[in-house]
């Protein structure tokens, strides 16, 4: 693969650069409950050499009845201060599962402005299969003075994904897996309808995946965009249950070097809850909701 440090870079890349003054690597593991795995047990026990753990849950908007909605811009900076995460750093960022929750750490540091981070390709599970180095060492941590600018067209609020939806003017775009789209399965948080945002297509995280660690080549990523009925040359709202695998969708386009993307940071969590807003069922449909 080609490695791009504000994307996507490969084990080998951060081999390569791991003990770079100016390298800081994060470890953003994050697990849904049916998963059954404690990320920051995990990270205790063994991460790679110099990672700083990321709190999805806690590094968050905790004002919001959502979960681990984008944090303020405040809260933010004292978290990632506190890491010795600042201005001049390349980051990288990894999770335990290969690509999942990576790639939501990953946005949320290009939201605060910083755009000098990639996720790691294939994660930890393949850092370990390669006998890489792995470390249970706390990380000496030095202050960084971090300049945040919230770049507000990267996220997407349920208003504006709303008039998307009427219009058609964005490709909205769904990660679920397809039975939650489709509406044929409830949906795993309690209280929420099943099905989807009228007009949007579904493209299942999964499927930008090779075996759920690495990601696929950038014309592979096109061809499942394509393959779904998403038309590439408007801008895209990514979608999912909860805001993190949605993110996964960003980095793929990213990727393949389509850059007009945000992230329904509410997401179905949000939408699922509202009975005024519509909701669709089955597969997609082309054209913009009515």
């Amino acid at each position: 693969m080609q490695d791009d440090p504000r994307a996507l870079v490969s084990t080998d890349w951060l081999a390569k650069h791991l003990k770079d003054p100016d390298l800081r690597v994060l470890d953003a593991s994050w697990y849904l409950p049916a998963m059954g795995r404690d990320a920051k047990r995990e990270y205790d026990e063994a991460h790679i050499p110099g990672a700083r753990f990321f709190d999805i849950d806690e590094i968050s908007d905790q004002r919001s009845d959502l979960p681990h909605m984008a944090p303020t811009v405040e809260k933010f900076m004292s978290r990632l201060r506190a890491m010795g995460v600042g201005d001049g750093h390349q980051v990288v960022v990894y999770d335990g599962a290969g690509i999942f929750s990576a790639a939501r750490v990953w946005w949320t540091l290009r939201l605060m402005g910083q755009f000098d981070v990639a996720v790691l390709d294939g994660g930890l599970p393949k850092w370990r299969q390669e006998g890489r180095p792995l470390d249970d060492l706390d990380p000496v941590i030095r202050d960084r003075h971090m300049t945040v600018r919230r770049q507000h067209h990267l996220v997407k609020d349920v208003t504006q994904v709303s008039a998307a939806a009427k219009l058609g003017d964005y490709e909205i775009v769904d990660a679920r897996p397809a039975e939650r789209f489709r509406g044929e399965v409830a949906e795993p948080r309690a209280g929420l309808r099943a099905g989807h945002i009228p007009g949007s297509k579904n493209v299942p995280f999964g499927e930008l995946l090779v075996q759920g660690q690495t990601m696929k080549s950038p014309d592979e990523i096109r061809r499942v965009f394509e393959g779904a009925g998403v038309d590439l040359s408007k801008p895209v709202i990514a979608s999912c249950g909860s805001g993190v695998t949605a993110c996964i969708l960003a980095l793929a386009l990213e990727r393949m070097g389509k850059t007009d993307h945000a992230i329904y940071d509410g997401s179905w969590a949000e939408w699922g809850a509202f009975l005024t807003l519509p909701v669709a069922k089955g597969p997609a449909k082309q054209g913009p909701m009515t």
